[in-house]
């Protein structure tokens, strides 16, 4: 069972990867124009920030509720 805690910060950890994400990712996307490697980098890493977000919601879908049933 996850303790209240733990659920509060993989909730507020999903939204930070996943905004946070893909706000790098079109940050990469505009900045590609004027350097391929430097945008091309941040779209990767922005990509990937919002993967893991989106497998963190499944991951936080599973966890138990610490409260008795």
């Amino acid at each position: 069972m996850a303790s209240a805690r733990t659920r509060l910060v993989v909730e507020r950890l999903v939204w930070v990867l996943i905004y946070g994400g893909l706000l790098t990712l079109v940050l990469g996307l505009a900045t590609s124009r004027q350097d391929a490697a430097v945008g091309w980098g941040l779209v990767v890493g922005g990509a990937l920030a919002a993967a893991v977000g989106v497998v963190l919601i499944a991951v936080r879908a599973r966890m138990k509720s610490g409260a008795p049933s």
